[in-house]
């Protein structure tokens, strides 16, 4: 739990001392860049001496220009492996109760990120919305279609309604599988095993040759497509045993 103990404190002095600072020069100035820089490098620093070694793959497979980044999501640290990895600022769509934690909601906003609340339908289409004209403004985003973390890992069936971000916007979906951060930081758990966490960026799907009523189809191609990355142990169930991996 040392570890532990480690980043979370890290993280609230990196939030108390950096963070007011920077919110008062973005609202100064307009200039988002410093404060997400600097929030990318803190987090990164603080995992990556807290034991998380970070292994990146297929960079290449990104295009230039505004990109919808649909991830797997298994733990509380493929977040920071991720958005590290990632070589370009980008969004979040974010769970609702994070944008009220003191300072950080307000550097989040000030980010663009967008908070949703999954247990609201209209709430989330809005967010969906915001989202989609923050895109068409040139922002890229990063999105976690199963809606929540898998408990052992595997690859769980995808939320289409996240896909209809990609379509209003007009904008190519990168599907990327994450490895490993599972082991790193189990879900339910805040015990941190040292482990390297494998990001892989898989070829481009363009999102302009689907309509809003052929959503699942896009869900289920950039589903198919961080499946076919995944080491076996983190393929969904379904697809290790030859099976259909989404429900109709």
């Amino acid at each position: 739990m040392i570890r532990s103990a480690f980043v979370a404190i890290s993280l609230a002095i990196v939030t108390i001392v950096v963070g007011p600072p920077l919110v008062l020069y973005v609202l100064l100035t307009g200039n988002v860049e410093p404060l997400y820089n600097a929030g990318v490098a803190a987090v990164v620093w603080i995992c990556r001496v807290a034991g998380m070694r970070t292994r990146v793959e297929g960079l290449e497979n990104i295009p230039p220009g505004t990109v919808l980044f649909a991830a797997n999501h298994t733990s509380n640290s493929d977040g920071p492996a991720i958005v590290g990895a990632i070589p370009r600022r980008i969004a979040i769509l974010g769970k609702k109760s994070l944008f009220a934690i003191p300072i950080v909601g307000t550097a989040f906003r000030l980010a663009h990120f967008v908070p949703v609340d999954r247990h609201n339908r209209g709430q989330a289409a809005a967010s969906i919305e915001a989202a989609a004209e923050k895109m068409k403004n040139g922002v890229s985003f990063l999105i976690y279609p199963e809606g929540t973390r898998s408990p052992d890992g595997r690859l769980l069936p995808f939320r289409r309604g996240a896909f209809v971000l990609a379509i209003k916007a007009g904008v190519p979906v990168v599907p990327v599988a994450c490895s490993g951060a599972h082991r790193v930081i189990p879900k339910k758990s805040y015990r941190i095993t040292p482990g390297e966490v494998v990001v892989r960026f898989c070829p481009a799907i363009d999102s302009s040759q689907y309509s809003i009523a052929r959503r699942n189809e896009l869900a289920e191609r950039v589903h198919a497509s961080i499946a076919a990355a995944l080491p076996p142990d983190q393929k969904p169930a379904a697809v290790t045993k030859g099976e259909a991996s989404l429900p109709s």
